[in-house]
């Protein structure tokens, strides 16, 4: 049993220019922004900008500075520590907490992979093909993918596939927003009703995912960067931040022009839902495509991540072999557990008919889970980083006001979203 991941540098020769440098270390920050905005986050996106036209889109800027705030804690702490979460955890305070917190992140990861592998079921459902064809295609892709793949490699088949998520901002020209209400809406928030606020919270928690904050310290670790690496690898976060933020609004804008205008009411709570009620503003065949390429983009990159975030937590607290860099017969634990959550995910959407209550139960259980990983995230930040790294001043306030309020409005939008509550 080894902990020693094989060596995986990212080097920084003198004759480098900055921009080699930064693409050299861009790649963790990007690829688990893109994530962040999954299925489950397109459709709340979808839901806002149906419901409540273009007055939840600078909500969509504000979560950027929010969001790159408790990322960055994640870059810290893998590059000044060289570890991944849960092995500081483990190291910071100790065997009880570390299990605690990896048993939280199989509850997320594989909630999170029911999340994607029903969008990729009602991609399937747009062709006319059994849901089990399309998800058990996904999973083998996905399986492929990790198993023959070094960590380098796996970044850049999760990057490219992130970026078919771009493809929202055609939809979104293609909408012909109007300007005016783009401009209206920005400017009038009806605060003062529930209803608003209960999306407000919906999206603020479906901002941050308790496995990013995994995945990302582990991606840092496993790359291989180090201290000359920090500012270009915050560079990495703020980017992917400000795209995956983008993303968001771009979703809200093509529904707030089209659906928000003329069926505000309609159901958006699956894939399916949404694509009945936009694909007709795009054109039947083109816009079945680029709808398609935008949900299997946003799903396939956040299952990687999620599974790997759950792969490289338990590796790190029960001491296994857990890099992307050591052969799967090297470290058979780490790619049994990957394999495991993959598969239990796809099972799970194959066999359970009501996909809409299955997403909902999700973002409960990411919601309460939300603030027990957000925890850790601040006390390793303040105990485990070295001391000029350590949080401090004003800054350690700034950063426990947005846990807080990150935390405390993700789980009420997480309880809210059960009906009758």
């Amino acid at each position: 049993m080894s902990s020693t991941p094989a060596p995986s540098k990212t080097s920084t020769p003198a004759h480098r220019s900055r921009w080699e440098i930064f693409l050299a270390v861009l790649g963790p920050g990007l690829v688990v922004m893109l994530a962040d905005t999954d299925v489950g986050s397109i459709i709340t996106a979808a839901q806002s900008g149906a419901q409540w036209g273009f007055k939840l889109l600078l909500l969509q800027f504000i979560l950027m500075p929010i969001l790159y705030i408790v990322q960055e804690l994640t870059v810290r702490l893998g590059i000044f520590t060289g570890k991944g979460h849960g092995e500081l955890i483990s190291e910071t305070f100790g065997k009880g907490w570390a299990y605690l917190s990896v048993a939280g992140l199989s509850v997320a990861t594989t909630g999170a992979l029911l999340t994607e592998f029903s969008g990729v079921a009602g991609v399937s459902h747009l062709y006319g093909l059994p849901r089990y064809v399309g998800v058990a295609l996904a999973a083998a892709t996905l399986l492929l993918i990790v198993w023959t793949g070094s960590y380098r490699r796996v970044e850049r088949i999760a990057l490219i596939m992130g970026l078919f998520e771009l493809v929202f901002f055609g939809i979104a020209w293609a909408a012909h927003p109007s300007l005016h209400e783009m401009l209206d809406g920005l400017l009038h928030a009806p605060i003062t009703n529930d209803d608003y606020m209960i999306l407000v919270a919906a999206n603020i928690g479906a901002v941050i995912m308790p496995w990013m904050v995994f995945y990302q310290q582990s991606a840092v670790a496993d790359k291989g960067l180090h201290p000359e690496h920090y500012r270009h690898a915050r560079w990495d976060t703020a980017f992917g931040a400000v795209v995956t933020q983008a993303v968001m609004a771009a979703v809200l804008i093509a529904t707030a022009a089209t659906i928000g205008r003329l069926n505000p009411n309609a159901p958006l709570n699956t894939v399916h839902q949404l694509s009945e009620a936009i694909i007709p503003y795009l054109g039947d065949t083109w816009g079945r495509i680029v709808f398609s390429v935008g949900i299997l983009g946003a799903g396939m990159v956040a299952a990687i991540v999620a599974s790997l975030a759950g792969a490289w937590g338990w590796g790190e607290v029960t001491g296994f072999r857990h890099s992307l860099e050591h052969h799967p017969k090297d470290a058979p634990w780490f790619y049994g557990i990957y394999t495991a959550i993959i598969v239990a995910g796809a099972a799970a959407v194959i066999t359970i008919p009501d996909l809409v209550s299955l997403d909902i139960g999700v973002e409960v259980m990411n919601a309460l889970l939300l603030p027990l990983v957000l925890g850790f995230l601040v006390a390793l930040s303040i105990k485990a980083l070295p001391a000029e790294h350590r949080l401090r001043g004003p800054y350690l306030w700034l950063v426990l006001f947005v846990v807080i309020l990150a935390g405390g409005l993700g789980v009420y939008g997480g309880l809210t979203s059960i009906p009758g509550w």
